[in-house]
């Protein structure tokens, strides 16, 4: 049973090039040969990572990155906020790669290349030659596998899960073979490790299935059985860590994002069926001009579409409609972005379902746009954002991340000659705190804000401890001070820190450290019980000359 139609050698359109062009041309003759995809995508990578080095040159990783890596560092089957696979994979790559903005930059960008690759795969199935690289370059187009991608996070792991898992489904569907149908279970859990939202495209499979006229020869096999018991196997360690932990990434998704009255249920599930229309508009609207199709033409070539593609079509459909109903039927938001890992199977459908070959300068046109755009990107627009962050940081004040980590490490070595091994304060500077200091200390969710204010009487912290929180954060700051107090000693003090580009200053920030030294360590007898608070302004005039004019990061 195979849901792939023949597919009709590459129709070159006899045409002059002009010198600039020959090089794609020639890139065009190398898909089918092997090599041409995977140097689109290694260029993909390398282009866009220059782009984030440079557009955030005076800024740090945002803290969903962050974030990722902390957990990462305790390989567990979850986490209290997210199902493990972020965390797995941000583990596996700082074996090999360092600790830097760089590394995690890249890393986001091979993630997202690792997509790409996987929606190839698909692709390959039903077209050849041009349509295979037309369809990654609309992808291409859309900033999901750029900006989106670029926080490395629960969301951007499953920029590759859900071509994978397709493409094993798809695979195991058409053939009935055992072997994919342990894939597609294995793949789909895998999606499932990523974040529960894949639960809609586990659906859409279900639903496509249903509705394909090959429903029954499917379901009188053993492919779709033999898939559920590769899923429920692959997932029973999580199932069992959260039957054991009362199911924390569950529980904490539904109080922050369930409670929603009707109404504006209803409106977050339109806007984010609309989000994701809008998002196709622009590629739909180059496809419909590449290849010359009108509304009517399109609507006949849905008729009598493959039988593979209409089985890509239901699925995707089934990823944008059970969301919208489960936000209603429950009143939970629906972000919009949650639909971005899901518009692969739209342009898959749209570019291979056109039977009419492509103009090969159409082709051509595309792929130079594409490129030409990304390196306008990389080499002009990101040193005007990077210039522009350096005057008006970012709102989560990631431009300063790095620097106090290091001055409040620095102070911590000024008190004690023991590591800094436990941090906290709000809960971004926690994550800051743990991945920018020399000392790598852990994040401890008993001192991250508001945390602290359930935090037992007997807690101990023998190693000793530092925080920050952003100045004017009143309540992080006097949380702290609770928690602080119950030390022999603790340190209050401000950190005032400015952005700087290539020499040029920039926005200060502003930062309330507190510092409490281990017990077991001998230090210096302090005068009192906090540090006098002059004395540590005395000690950053400098700083306050500097940025008098600054904005505090409230």
């Amino acid at each position: 049973m195979s849901l792939a139609y023949p597919i009709p050698a590459t129709v070159r359109a006899p045409f002059s090039l002009a010198r600039w062009r020959r090089p794609l041309l020639t890139w065009f003759d190398g898909i089918e040969e092997g090599w041409a995809v995977p140097l689109l995508l290694i260029a993909f990578v390398a282009v866009w990572s220059v782009y984030f080095v440079i557009a955030y040159a005076d800024g740090d990783l945002h803290p969903d990155v962050l974030e990722t890596w902390t957990l990462g560092r305790n390989l567990a089957w979850g986490y209290a906020k997210h199902p493990p696979l972020m965390g797995w994979a941000a583990r596996a790559w700082t074996e090999i790669f360092p600790l830097t903005n760089w590394s995690f930059q890249l890393l986001a960008m091979t993630n997202a290349a690792l997509a790409l690759w996987c929606v190839d795969l698909i692709a390959r199935r039903f077209v050849r030659g041009d349509k295979r690289a037309v369809v990654l370059l609309l992808l291409m187009l859309l900033p999901v596998y750029q900006f989106h991608a670029e926080r490395f996070n629960a969301n951007a792991v499953l920029l590759p899960t859900w071509p994978l898992a397709t493409y094993c489904f798809l695979r195991s569907f058409e053939t009935l073979d055992m072997r994919w149908a342990v894939a597609a279970g294995a793949t789909a859990a895998l999606a499932m490790l990523g974040k529960y939202f894949s639960v809609f495209l586990l659906g859409g499979f279900a639903l496509a299935a249903i509705c394909h006229p090959q429903r029954r020869a499917y379901f009188a096999s053993l492919t779709p059985y033999v898939s559920v018991v590769t899923g429920l196997v692959a997932l029973a360690p999580h199932i069992y860590w959260l039957a054991t932990t009362g199911a924390q990434p569950c529980v904490d998704a539904w109080v922050r994002h369930a409670g929603k009255a009707l109404g504006p249920s209803v409106i977050d599930a339109a806007l984010f069926a609309l989000a994701a229309v809008l998002m196709l508009a622009v590629p739909a609207a180059i496809w419909a001009r590449m290849a010359k199709q009108r509304a009517v033409t399109v609507v006949q070539q849905f008729a009598t579409m493959e039988p593979g593609l209409r089985l890509l079509f239901v699925i995707g459909t089934g990823t944008i409609v059970f969301p919208a109903i489960t936000a209603i039927a429950l009143g939970t938001d629906m972000l919009a972005i949650w639909s971005l890992q899901g518009l692969f199977l739209f342009i898959i459908v749209m570019v291979c379902g056109a039977r009419r070959p492509i103009d090969r300068k159409a082709s051509v046109n595309l792929a130079a746009w594409v490129g030409g755009l990304a390196l306008v990107t990389a080499f002009v627009a990101a040193p005007a954002h990077a210039l522009y962050r350096n005057s008006h940081p970012f709102g989560e004040g990631r431009n300063f991340y790095q620097q106090a980590a290091d001055e409040l490490t620095r102070r911590w070595h000024a008190e004690t000659d023991a590591p800094l091994r436990v941090a906290g304060g709000t809960d971004d500077l926690a994550f800051a705190l743990a991945f920018y200091s020399p000392d790598h200390p852990v994040y401890d969710i008993r001192l991250v804000h508001p945390i602290t204010e359930r935090l037992p009487l007997d807690a101990s912290f023998d190693d000793g401890w530092a925080a920050m929180c952003f100045s004017g954060d009143a309540y992080c700051a006097a949380s702290l001070q609770k928690v602080a107090a119950r030390a022999p000693r603790f340190i209050r003090y401000e950190i005032v820190v400015e952005s700087s580009l290539l020499g040029q200053a920039g926005a200060s920030g502003r930062f309330v450290a507190f510092l409490v030294p281990p017990t077991s360590k001998k230090v210096t007898p302090p005068s009192s019980g906090v540090e006098d608070f002059s004395a540590v302004r005395r000690t950053h005039t400098k700083w306050e000359r500097k940025t008098s004019g600054g904005v505090p990061m409230d």
